[in-house]
């Protein structure tokens, strides 16, 4: 951000108290007149001096409201409302409209930047924060003689926070996109909303067929929330409106654009007019509480950057996906077992279910899981990979573990005895170890001497090979005869 900054408005500081309260009873509202004249002036004086001219719209917002007759339309400065998007890069003469727009506390709000070298931030009541990358003495001077007052300030209130309290933001890149379209080919998915502008969003219709056609026109930098299909019962939707709370209501006309309009529980009759011509809706929470939708992300530029500084409200869905994208395979994690299946054990990770599939319990041959684990008990595994796209996390005991096969190697050759534990075409299965998980090695037919065995009985072998990469080893009766 650039090193110096003023404070530039049309209060005397004269007028404040030790700690900076101002006393006099100036209107805080624009006179649409000289002295908004004098602050659009001292924004070029300071652009001028620093050589610039054109300024870049960061973190837009806009409230549609109509304008009184003096007032200032987003539309009058923009061929489309969704070029007012963040990163767009204006001419100085727009900057100036859009300050004067700020000002009067019109349709649209941003903050004006060019890197580190210039920026415009316009704050409540006539506050404007001019930001340079060098002292600016004779635009201070300038502002001065047209009336206003410049102090020097550490820094804009408007300044880019560098702490993420709720971690870190997801972009919206290949990986987000193939769960979008694995959420929207499973039925889970229907509806995106992207919202350029802070306050205002468009809503598109997601089938298996359309994603693609929807990511490619969405405006830059947008921020991007992934919700259920909406309902064709739309009186059941209206239905579930709560009273004394406040809802998104998405409807989807009989032509098909789908529109979002946020409404108070009381305006029944509103939300009742809007039902009427619906033919799907859905009814969206709006506190962060309760905002839990299915994936939500931020356009990255087309280099795969993300530079929009402004953050998707945190929800589960960015809280699972912060989660899984720290994790390494290979990383120790430590759950509690929460359920076991025929093949897939279940663990309790900081709140997030993970899966250890059975061959993953232990390096042995386990025939019933709940010889290794049990329901409540605490277990350390190992990450083996997450799935971002299925948000599915799978573990591994056996990782954590030594392979008794690596001992085995250095006992190529070696005579042991063991017990027949299956006779199959290829070959017979004999378990060297006196424990029912002991290992079991494959005598080939080729091997076995011809000998007739059955389960159960006693056999010399010898250790021909191990083979760790496909976690087996080969014995033979015939060379033990040897």
């Amino acid at each position: 951000m650039p090193k110096f900054v003023h404070r530039v408005t049309k209060y005397d500081p004269a007028n404040r108290d030790e700690r900076g309260h101002y006393l006099a009873d100036d209107d805080v509202d624009s006179d649409r007149g000289p002295i908004e004249a004098a602050y659009l002036q001292a924004v070029v004086a300071f652009a001028e001096e620093c050589g610039i001219d054109r300024l870049s719209v960061r973190d837009p917002s806009a409230f549609l409201l109509e304008p009184d007759e003096d007032g200032m339309r987003l539309a009058d400065l923009f061929p489309s409302l969704w070029d007012f998007h963040d990163g767009a890069e204006v001419p100085l003469e727009v900057a100036l409209e859009l300050v004067r727009m700020m000002l009067r506390g019109d349709e649209g709000w941003c903050l004006l930047e060019a890197g580190d070298a210039f920026f415009v931030h316009i704050g409540y009541d006539q506050y404007m924060y001019l930001g340079t990358d060098r002292p600016c003495e004779r635009a201070a001077v300038r502002a001065r003689r047209l009336g206003l007052f410049p102090e020097p300030m550490p820094e804009s209130p408007y300044s880019e926070e560098s702490e993420e309290p709720d971690g870190p933001q997801r972009p919206a890149d290949e990986e987000f996109w193939a769960r979008v379209h694995w959420l929207v080919a499973s039925g889970q998915a229907g509806v995106l909303e992207e919202s350029p502008i802070q306050h205002v969003s468009r809503w598109h219709r997601l089938t298996p067929d359309s994603v693609d056609a929807v990511r490619a026109g969405l405006a830059p930098r947008a921020m991007l929330t992934v919700w259920p299909p909406l309902s064709t019962d739309v009186a059941a939707v209206l239905a579930s409106v709560p009273e004394d709370g406040q809802v998104e209501f998405v409807r989807e006309d009989a032509a098909g654009t789908i529109t979002g309009v946020r409404l108070n529980g009381e305006q029944r009759e509103e939300l009742a007019a809007l039902a009427a011509g619906a033919r799907a809706a859905a009814a969206l929470p709006t506190t962060v509480d309760e905002h839990r939708p299915l994936a939500s992300a931020v356009l990255p530029d087309p280099d795969g950057v993300l530079r929009a500084r402004w953050r998707t409200t945190w929800s589960p869905c960015d809280r699972t996906w912060a989660f899984l994208n720290a994790l390494r395979p290979g990383q120790a994690v430590t759950g509690t077992v929460t359920g076991i299946a025929d093949t897939v054990t279940f663990v309790d990770v900081d709140g997030f279910t993970a899966r250890i599939r059975q061959p993953e319990l232990s390096w042995r041959w386990i025939g019933d899981p709940s010889a290794v684990v049990a329901v409540g008990r605490q277990v350390t595994a190992a990450v083996l990979g997450a799935d971002l796209v299925r948000e599915e996390l799978y573990l591994s005991l056996k990782a954590l573990q030594d392979n008794p096969l690596t001992q085995l190697a250095d006992r190529v050759g070696e005579l042991v005895d063991g017990v027949v534990t299956n006779v199959a075409p290829f070959g017979l299965f004999v378990r060297i170890e006196d424990r029912p998980d002991g290992l079991q090695g494959l005598v080939p037919e080729a091997e076995s001497a011809g000998e007739a065995v059955q389960v159960g009985d006693p056999l010399t072998v010898r250790i021909i090979e191990v083979d760790l990469a496909r976690q087996r080893f080969l014995l033979s009766r015939r060379r033990a005869l040897d």
